[in-house]
């Protein structure tokens, strides 16, 4: 596992829970507003990365006192290993949640199918027709209209959730990204922190946004 970052300790990561948080290093998107730039590229830029046996040590020694364990990034699912570390993660008797954009719906369904997860939260970054323009990259939208339709009746507890910028996302494109979540699902609108943006024109841009 590529981790480039650890929280110890979290309230509220995981609903419900107490929880610690592994970000792992790598994304597939380049979204203007993401607030984990420096978790973008596969090698951070100070080089270094969090030892993965460390965080199994951390965790093993707070067995009784956490509930659960976040796996979010960067990108989760571009990480090969990322079943056989959750293993390790599940025979110390950790719950676990994983933040994903929905991007390797088969990477989804095999941690379903493994046990593997108890909640996925997946981010639906805009209305079909401007994902590319949100995402950065040319977004594979089948890809993700497929993970939205898995998680909404795999019976796994999610939620579906989307970061509002109010100079990217027009109450049009709010509509139609609602029109886009699965009824029954949960749907939660993510506050957008504009010091920390990706792009910086949109830290300036919408500092004032409320």
């Amino acid at each position: 596992m590529r981790i480039g970052g650890f929280q110890k300790f979290s309230l509220s990561d995981f609903p419900g829970l107490t929880a610690a948080i592994v970000f792992t290093q790598g994304c597939n998107f380049r979204c203007p507003f993401c607030h984990n730039g420096g978790l973008i590229p596969e090698t951070p830029n100070d080089g270094l990365l969090i030892p993965e046996e460390y965080v199994l040590s951390c965790l093993r020694s707070r067995a009784g006192r956490l509930d659960g364990l976040v796996v979010t990034g960067g990108e989760p699912t571009l990480q090969e290993d990322l079943a056989d570390f959750l293993h390790k993660v599940r025979k110390i008797g950790y719950r676990i949640k994983i933040d994903t954009n929905g991007s390797r719906p088969e990477v989804i369904e095999r941690l379903i199918s493994e046990g593997l997860v108890d909640y996925v939260s997946m981010d639906v970054k805009a209305p079909r027709r401007s994902y590319d323009r949100l995402t950065g990259v040319n977004a594979p939208i089948d890809e993700i209209t497929r993970s939205i339709e898995l998680l909404s009746c795999c019976g796994i507890e999610h939620e579906f959730r989307t970061t509002r910028v109010h100079s990217l996302l027009s109450d049009r494109d709010m509509d139609e990204v609602a029109e886009m979540i699965p009824d029954g699902s949960r749907f939660k609108l993510q506050t957008f922190n504009p010091s920390r943006a990706f792009d910086r024109s949109l830290r300036a841009a919408d500092s004032t946004q409320r």
